[in-house]
């Protein structure tokens, strides 16, 4: 073989990269301990402490249910729920996975590090990990709160730099699984603005400058207070009318005598009340919720009296389908459910006692005396067939659940009843469970689940309590339910939904 031939094979693939990553990341990490930031000695090695074990995070996520606003609670949820999910793989696999030592401390002053040095692998950074996760997560679901917790979580992760416990690859590497880990939760449980219906189809609604125009009736029974005070700090040419919950319909009807736009603060069972009156007098309905329960109002997308006042501003409406009862000449509607069975019994029981214990525990209380009692199945005949029922539950509209998020409305007007029944027979609470449980088209011998336009029931016994919106009444004998497609107009804000021509609302 001839000397003169070169038989080198050049160095190629990955390792010059990574010596070079890692040289890169020394040299940062030497830059910052040699760099002297004013104010940052006492400051970040103080939040680096304060975010062990998630601390931090969690009197973060206390500060934000303390506003009681239902966004703000969620944003903390998530939040939460993203960190949780951030430290499970930070512990059982980024850890375990890249045995990185920790930087040597040569370079950092001593008024820097941390009274008590970590003992855990360097890569990646748990502390970067849960503030990414913590802050991505509040943001998906509330990007104002995000923004204001996004400079804390970007203090805890270049505080890990300053104290001189991670190198920055660690941080940023920490920071990517955090915010992996957020997208994977909203993944499985989907944000309040995935589930929020179409924005169709669009009504022509008068566009209210600071109000006017607006006539709002607060029930004062439902705890008001706090957002009646904020709409008329942003609508001052409102009317509001406050009334205890005796006189909230007469309110209702003076009021549609001389508004342009029906308002209603209050709960479901007050915003039935309103909507009813808006359909007889052919107004536009806006809603501001106010009550224990506004799942009309969240379905729409109006959660706070900022929503509302957008909506109201800037002429932003859709129409909304409304399903009717009748029984005996009685007829009434109902904006999200109607139901027949256990339900009303449970609810009858809840509110004997939430007035003594509170909502939550007089619920849980009313669930398990109802479903212990001896009693015997409802008697009704559907579809011409005689059958035993334990409930019968008709959403005004299809529930549906994504991921493990609860049951929601994604169309306020499909024009269907979502019809749920569970049939009769032993063991009712573990025939309910499985009903709630199930998906909203399903069969099996303990319950069913059907979409339709009108539906009838005969051989139900007059004085058979029902339940419609949260609120109480009895039959009067058969019962026919249907659907009055579009018939309810209502505000509600179209921010960031795809714009279409707006419609006008059909002659009745």
């Amino acid at each position: 073989m001839s000397p003169d031939v070169d038989l080198t094979i050049p160095v190629t693939g990955p390792r010059p990269l990574r010596t070079a990553l890692l040289r890169l990341d020394r040299r940062v990490f030497e830059a910052v301990a040699a760099r002297r930031w004013p104010g940052a000695d006492p400051l970040l090695p103080a939040l680096s402490r304060a975010a062990n074990h998630g601390v931090l995070w969690c009197a973060a996520a206390a500060a934000l249910a303390a506003s009681r606003t239902p966004r703000a609670r969620r944003a903390a949820t998530r939040g939460l729920a993203s960190l949780g999910v951030a430290s499970l793989a930070i512990n059982t696999l980024g850890k375990r996975t890249v045995r990185r030592p920790r930087p040597a401390l040569d370079p950092v002053p001593l008024v820097r590090r941390l009274r008590r040095q970590p003992i855990t692998t360097s890569f990646p950074s748990g502390h970067a990990a849960s503030a990414a996760a913590f802050a991505v997560g509040v943001a998906l679901e509330s990007p104002a709160w995000g923004a204001a917790v996004a400079p804390l979580a970007a203090a805890v992760a270049v505080s890990r730099i300053y104290t001189g416990v991670h190198f920055p690859g660690d941080v940023v590497a920490g920071a990517a699984l955090g915010t992996v880990a957020a997208f994977a939760v909203r993944g499985m449980v989907p944000t309040r603005a995935q589930l929020l219906p179409p924005a169709r189809p669009r009504a022509r609604v008068p566009a209210l400058s600071g109000g006017d125009g607006l006539v709002m009736v607060a029930n004062v029974g439902s705890g008001t207070a706090d957002r009646v005070r904020a709409l008329c700090e942003e609508l001052p040419l409102a009317e509001v009318v406050e009334c205890e919950p005796g006189e909230v319909a007469a309110e209702l009807e003076r009021a549609a005598d001389r508004a342009r736009v029906l308002g209603v603060c209050g709960g479901d069972g007050t915003v039935n009340a309103a909507a009813e009156v808006a359909l007889r007098h052919g107004l536009p309905l806006a809603v501001l919720p106010g009550g224990t329960l506004n799942h009309f109002a969240y379905d729409l997308g109006v959660e706070d009296v900022r929503d509302l006042c957008r909506a109201l501003e800037r002429a932003e409406g859709v129409r909304v389908d409304v399903g009717r009862f009748a029984s005996g000449g009685r007829t009434g509607i109902f904006l999200n459910t109607f139901s027949l069975g256990v339900y009303p019994e449970l609810v009858r029981e809840r509110e004997r006692r939430s007035h003594r214990i509170g909502g939550w525990p007089a619920g849980v209380l009313a669930a398990v005396r109802v479903l212990r009692a001896d009693r015997h199945p409802l008697e009704a005949r559907v579809s011409g067939r005689r059958r035993p029922l334990w409930m019968l539950f008709a959403g005004n509209g299809t529930y549906h659940r994504r991921g493990l998020a609860p049951g929601r409305r994604l169309d306020l007007a499909d024009g269907r009843l979502d019809v749920r029944v569970v049939h009769g027979g032993r063991r009712p609470a573990l025939r309910l469970l499985s009903a709630a449980l199930a998906g909203p088209l399903t069969r099996s011998p303990a319950h069913a689940a059907v979409r339709v336009t009108r539906l009838r029931l005969t051989g139900v016994a007059p004085g058979t309590l029902l339940a419609y919106d949260g609120e109480l009444t009895e039959t009067r004998g058969d019962l026919t339910l249907e659907k009055l497609p579009e018939a309810l107009t209502v505000y509600r804000p179209l921010s960031g939904a795809r714009p279409c021509a707006a419609t006008p609302r059909p002659s009745a």
